[in-house]
């Protein structure tokens, strides 16, 4: 779908990764960087809105936003529409499924419904709560107590573990020019650097993290969430109270230990061969 052929959205949400990518930030059209880290696809059917500021309603909404963006795809979905439609069999699946050839409507539509297919569930935690007490470690157990002691659970809230909000917990606002985050949206300077809150199932794969991939580890996102993330003038009262309470090394490990068990399955999609 992009410009020069060489950019799909497997490109950066690599199904083997998660649905995500395993680097800080993407990598687009003639090589342009972008500034945030693709957001994993996995239950993101449940989601409320896309993309890290929240722009997005839906996941039709969210498809066709890469395609023309200029450092992404760089690509216009006029131009995408015409060749599909020039590819027989594309032509003739979309006329089977759809009874017309492709649209920007109807080829968002197509990816949308692929996307709500990518579910990952049947995770240890899930056992766990089935009544299987065996199915996670000790650690994890008190990991998650702890994920609730401290709160994680207000925003972070299962079964999908996100209430998909936008809160600034100070990710980035220590460079020289911070990205606003949901801002860009609502204009309201409460807004400032606050970012959709990310599902945490699957996590332990969607590496790095936050939106700018700042946090190379796993280990490392839960020490800067749980210390209370990084003071600014915007910075939310959960993570204020979060600093208060201090949560020591032994601890990490442990909300580390419950977040590995909420890995689950998912359907990993090979690549296949394209319609001539």
């Amino acid at each position: 779908l992009s410009k020069d052929k060489d950019i799909s959205c497997a490109t950066c949400h690599l199904p083997k990764h998660g649905y995500a990518e395993p680097e800080p930030v993407s990598t687009g059209h003639k090589g342009q960087k972008g500034n945030r880290n693709a957001n994993p696809v996995i239950n993101s059917q449940y989601a409320t809105s896309l993309f890290w500021d929240g722009r997005a309603k839906s996941l039709e909404d969210q498809a066709g936003g890469p395609v023309e963006n200029p450092i992404e795809m760089g690509q216009d979905m006029n131009t995408v529409t015409k060749e599909l439609a020039g590819i027989p069999e594309y032509k003739e699946r979309f006329m089977a499924v759809f009874g017309e050839a492709p649209t920007k409507d109807n080829i968002t539509k197509a990816i949308a419904a692929f996307e709500r297919t990518l579910l990952e569930g049947n995770s240890p935690f899930d056992k766990f709560q089935a009544g299987d007490a065996k199915a996670i470690s000790e650690d994890a157990k008190k990991g998650w107590e702890l994920f609730n002691q401290k709160l994680c659970s207000t925003c972070h809230t299962p079964p999908v573990f996100s209430n998909w909000g936008f809160y600034n917990a100070g990710v980035g606002t220590g460079k020289k020019d911070p990205d606003i985050g949901r801002m860009n949206v609502t204009k309201l300077d409460s807004d400032k650097s606050a970012f959709r809150v990310p599902s945490l199932r699957g996590v332990e794969q969607t590496a790095p993290y936050f939106h700018d991939g700042s946090a190379k580890t796993l280990e490392e996102a839960v020490k800067f969430m749980a210390g209370g993330g990084q003071n600014n003038s915007n910075l939310h009262p959960l993570f204020r109270a979060l600093k208060a309470q201090k949560t020591s090394e032994k601890e990490i490990q442990q909300l580390v230990a419950f977040l590995k068990s909420l890995t689950g399955e998912y359907p990993v999609v090979e690549e296949p061969k394209l319609p001539e």
